[in-house]
């Protein structure tokens, strides 16, 4: 059963309190942020799922290609064997044919002297040529089984190196994915020179680049106006996304665990981590090439905590903004499914 999200019982609240108080906010913003939060968990969703699709098709793999080269290797033992046993059958098959023809011999010879040799000899003629046959038969059975083990051997091999080719390409393509996401972390890093480590820090985390910023660079307490030295960090951040259209954007507010005190233009800390999330937004698609479909926007309240420690410091790094990028993974399903 799936987990019902803590943003859709806050939603289902603040809702509520639409209905009972007309002081609260609009039920159209309450609706656009939970269309917004709807947006971000699916997304967020996916991505879990294709990870973990990932992790385990890798797995699984791996596991049949152990298996297959484990099978074809005891296929070609049984062939070995089976070939080995068909050239005993032939050696005795040429060994019977000589009796044959030494026991006909030997019948023409005795025919003139003894009617009861004779039918002795023929007996025995009868008996070796049974033999023969059954031993043609075996034969004959054990080259149709040759031939469809080698037949068997020859589809699993096939079959083993289309799954190699197909690992390989996994590899090529996360690799790929790894070696993209560190080349957009040194673009960041550099776009941002200066604020990194003063306030602001940048990380690569589950194949993602993780811009976070200290609420002091952007807001003043309880604000959701960008200052003007974030509004500037901003903008040197909008030039690295422009230039790169296939990274997806993600802005996540987060407060610290202080209640806020509910007013006409602010619930909680939910609404307002959402508000500040939605005011990243805005600038990022100001006058700018980036396209909105790139962009979510989310609230995560102060649920996600960088300091579980209930102190001041603490709540200071909690009160950030992180500007999620992470490339698109349109590929990696393609192989996928």
């Amino acid at each position: 059963m799936k987990k019902i999200s803590p943003v859709f019982i806050i939603l289902a609240t603040l809702i509520g309190s639409v209905c009972v108080t007309d002081s609260c906010v609009p039920k159209r913003k309450f609706t656009e942020q939970k269309r917004l939060l709807d947006k971000f968990e699916d997304e967020n969703d996916s991505l879990i799922s294709a990870n973990e699709q990932l992790t385990v098709s890798n797995t699984e793999l791996r596991s049949q290609m152990e298996r297959i080269q484990r099978h074809i290797q005891q296929m070609k033992a049984d062939s070995v064997e089976l070939a080995q046993k068909i050239a005993g059958l032939r050696e005795d098959n040429k060994k019977l044919e000589n009796r044959l023809q030494e026991t006909t011999v030997a019948l023409q010879a005795l025919k003139k002297g003894s009617e009861k040799q004779a039918s002795k000899l023929t007996m025995q003629i009868e008996g070796i040529q049974n033999d023969l046959q059954q031993r043609e038969e075996e034969l004959q059975k054990l080259s149709k089984e040759l031939e469809e083990k080698r037949r068997s051997l020859i589809a699993l091999e096939m079959e083993l190196a289309q799954r190699n080719r197909r690992m390989a390409e996994l590899e090529r393509i996360v690799t790929r994915q790894d070696s993209a996401v560190k080349a957009l972390r040194s673009k960041v890093a550099a776009a941002l020179v200066g604020l990194e480590n003063n306030g602001l820090t940048i990380s690569i985390r589950e194949g993602k680049v993780y811009v976070s910023l200290d609420e002091k660079l952007l807001f003043k307490s309880g604000s959701i106006t960008v200052d003007p030295a974030g509004v500037s960090a901003l903008k040197k951040l909008i030039k690295v996304l422009e230039q790169n259209p296939d990274i997806n954007i993600t802005i996540e507010g987060h407060t610290d665990n202080v209640p806020l005190l509910s007013s006409a233009s602010m619930a909680d800390n939910w609404d307002l981590s959402v508000k500040r999330a939605t005011s990243i937004v805005r600038i990022l698609l100001d006058n700018t090439k980036i396209k909105p479909e790139r962009l979510t926007a989310a609230g995560r309240g102060e649920f996600i905590p960088v300091d579980d420690s209930n102190t001041s410091t603490a709540r200071q790094k909690n009160r950030r903004t992180e500007i999620i990028l992470m490339p698109k993974l349109d590929e990696l399903y393609n192989i996928l499914n």
